[in-house]
């Protein structure tokens, strides 16, 4: 049989989806498959998929006819296409129009909106969940709303983010970090991730005004850009609040490794790369319990619901006088890890779903 040809497709991508977009086409290309990866041109700069051997194409985030065109013409010999969030199936969607090739999408997240974008969001949710030969979802809620949307088979997948690189195990250099930070003689918070309402960043400032009086009176670090920064900064300002905006920070692990405390505190998130390098790392984590993130963590974090500043402030000022919980935490989230699926798991997962709707093909020789 031919080599099996796969083209992945993206949109503007997630953190998260683009990691995952990068290890899935690094597995598949190891193990024999030509990959050839659609998505913005400023994607395979950041996660380098052309360095993984995979053929990488430039295709914008827009559906207008040329797009949708550029993409065509890539995915015109492949196999399967794999379309990965919302956006990107739907211009799959379009693309595969006519042709006999299958589609597997994989819902990363929940697109969320209100009033007339949330019809929107519906329609296209039926679009790509009907358009798809398989839909894998990250998390059961995921899996269940594609169903509801139409999906003739949908599957969980749980996407496990790349183990993250281990942190610098020299303490004179942690200290130094600390101490660049201004965080000698007191805790250090951390929280990362693009700065947009659903990551609940304003709920986690009015934590941190009500924390504020803990002594010593921890800092609280996040990175990330976005749309909401200005505001946010305003807030800090304004309020004189313990927290530093450190923007697009090109060692997250390395600034989470140093942390006594990690928080997320979204108002959903499916498997959230957070989540997941804390626990690695044994760093004790308070996370809201929405969407996958009680699926993902287990017992090995401290969960509060969304939106309640009041609970996240508890949970955190319980923790920092707490060291034994802290302790309890640290050494239960690699525990946690383990029972998570590798990237091999992922990789194994999704070649057999493509050789299962390659079949057909191999029979008749291709």
């Amino acid at each position: 049989m031919s080599q099996l040809r796969t083209v992945q497709v993206l949109g503007g991508g997630s953190a998260g989806s683009s990691a995952h977009v990068g290890s899935l086409t690094a597995g598949l290309v190891a193990r024999g498959v030509h990959v050839t990866v659609c998505a913005p041109a400023e994607l395979d700069r950041a996660h380098d998929y052309s360095g993984t051997g995979a053929l990488f194409a430039p295709v914008p985030r827009r559906s207008d006819p040329a797009a949708v065109a550029a993409l065509r013409a890539a995915c015109a010999t492949a196999d399967v296409v794999h379309a990965h969030g919302l956006h990107a199936a739907v211009r799959a969607s379009l693309a595969l129009g006519g042709l006999d090739i299958p589609l597997v999408v994989t819902w990363h997240a929940r697109a969320l909106a209100e009033g007339a974008r949330a019809r929107l969001l519906r329609l296209m949710e039926r679009r790509a969940a009907r358009a798809a030969a398989v839909v894998l979802g990250t998390t059961s809620e995921l899996v269940d709303r594609a169903r509801s949307r139409g999906a003739r088979d949908a599957r969980l997948a749980p996407v496990s983010a790349p183990a993250p690189r281990r942190p610098d195990p020299n303490p004179d250099r942690a200290d130094k970090a600390r101490a660049e930070l201004g965080v000698v003689e007191r805790p250090l918070i951390v929280s990362y991730g693009s700065l947009v309402p659903h990551h609940g960043y304003g709920t986690l400032l009015d934590a941190a005004r009500l924390w504020c009086d803990l002594d010593p009176a921890p800092l609280l670090v996040i990175a990330g850009e976005g749309r909401e920064r200005a505001a946010l900064q305003r807030r800090i300002r304004n309020e004189e609040l313990s927290v530093r905006i450190v923007g697009d920070h090109d060692d997250t692990t390395g600034l989470l490794a140093m942390a006594d405390l990690a928080v997320l505190s979204s108002s959903w998130e499916a498997r959230s790369v957070l989540a997941q390098e804390a626990l690695r790392l044994g760093v004790p984590l308070v996370a809201t319990a929405v969407g996958g993130v009680p699926e993902l963590v287990g017992d090995a974090a401290e969960l509060v619901p969304c939106e309640d500043p009041e609970a996240l402030a508890r949970a955190v000022a319980g923790l920092l006088c707490d060291p034994r919980r802290r302790e309890q935490l640290a050494a239960a989230g690699p525990v946690q890890a383990a029972t998570w699926p590798t990237e091999d798991d992922t990789i194994a997962q999704v070649l057999s779903v493509y050789d299962e709707l390659t079949q057909p093909l191999a029979t008749r020789g291709r």
